[in-house]
């Protein structure tokens, strides 16, 4: 409870909640005091040697709390009651939205006598290839209990996002490669990939909601405010959605029902190449905070519709049978280079400031 909060004792909300304009005095050499407000004090039935905790609340406030009212922070747990004719998919919807909220204990208990088979089998299956350090630490016939035993600096938003951009780095080269040697298992792998960039995905958002409600670990994210949360959350969004283009390029490589020319291969690897390059200076101009650099991208970017036309110009010269998909695959590449310049875009909003 807050100083600002109060016990009733016949004081209105309004007295209460007026602010005070108070001056910060100097004690001695190097003590700063200030007078609290005598009608706050007795609110709260403080007096002469109670104990108050000052701490930031974010970069421009500070918070007052008598010391009896802080309470330890707990672990957050929440328990989902699961019966055998619930959806699966709804249920893993509950586990990820309490994982991104912040729950560190999730307990899953069964409504009928036990849990099916397929249940328990699906959901460890999901906590495995989807939610990095969700794990099932205790089951029974009804009941199972999830703990999320990965803390804040073990790994970093930072080094999180830059583990799921070089996974996609690797994507868009085995993307080229798969198709260059007609090469499907390759592709089937590509989308196996996705699951890795899903994790850190939903493990960085998890990570920005604790920050934005945390300044510690703001400061541990190596944001400077929360403002910046919204920023890195519309960018790993997009980051996610790059991969999953990749994904797209990939599924539509198994469809191919023979090898491409060389022609049409050289056209598709300028085009991938043009976006990698986009998608990697865009990421560099985030980790750089580099304005100059991210609004090059945004300008550059919008030459990737020229290629795809000259692309579209020479496979419909030709009569071929994988030409739609070929036109499928080259759109999923032009989506991805206007995804980085997206993610330029948030760079620029994040930087401006400092060019004034």
């Amino acid at each position: 409870m807050s100083i600002y909060n109060y016990l009733d004792n016949g004081v209105s909300d309004k007295e209460l909640d007026a602010g005070e304009v108070r001056k910060i005095q100097l004690t001695g050499k190097s003590t700063y005091i200030i007078s609290l407000p005598k009608r706050w004090v007795e609110s709260l039935n403080l007096k002469q040697g109670s104990q108050l905790i000052i701490s930031r609340k974010d970069q421009s406030t500070l918070m007052i709390t008598p010391k009896e009212f802080v309470v330890a922070l707990k672990k957050k747990e929440a328990t989902i009651y699961v019966s055998g004719k619930d959806d699966l998919g709804s249920i893993i919807r509950k586990i990820v939205s309490l994982y991104l909220v912040g729950y560190s204990v999730i307990k899953l208990k069964a409504k009928e006598e036990r849990f099916s088979s397929v249940q328990k089998h699906m959901i460890k299956d999901f906590l495995r290839k989807k939610l990095i350090g969700a794990e099932v630490l205790s089951e029974s016939s009804k009941e199972l209990e999830i703990r999320v035993l990965i803390g804040h600096p073990e790994l970093t938003l930072e080094n999180a996002l830059r583990r799921a951009c070089n996974i996609i780095i690797s994507m868009y080269d085995d993307t080229l490669s798969a198709l260059k040697t007609f090469d499907k298992n390759l592709a089937n792998d590509i989308i196996k990939v996705d699951d890795e960039v899903d994790r850190l995905y939903l493990y960085i958002i998890r990570q920005l909601k604790a920050a934005v409600e945390n300044e510690k670990i703001l400061k541990i994210s190596g944001l400077s405010s929360p403002r910046d949360c919204l920023g890195y959350r519309v960018i790993v969004k997009f980051v996610e959605r790059i991969a999953d283009h990749l994904v797209k390029i990939a599924e539509n490589i198994t469809l191919l029902n023979a090898p491409i020319s060389d022609s049409i291969m050289e056209k598709i690897f300028e085009i991938s190449l043009f976006a990698k390059r986009t998608f990697e200076e865009a990421m560099t101009s985030l980790y750089k905070n580099d304005y100059i650099l991210a609004d090059n991208v945004i300008s550059k970017a919008k030459s990737i519709s020229i290629i795809e036309n000259e692309f579209i110009n020479l496979i419909e010269k030709i009569n071929d049978a994988n030409v739609p998909i070929l036109r499928l695959i080259v759109e999923s590449i032009r989506r991805t280079a206007e995804y980085a310049s997206d993610i330029s875009e948030i760079v620029l909003n994040l930087n401006v400031e400092k060019l004034l």
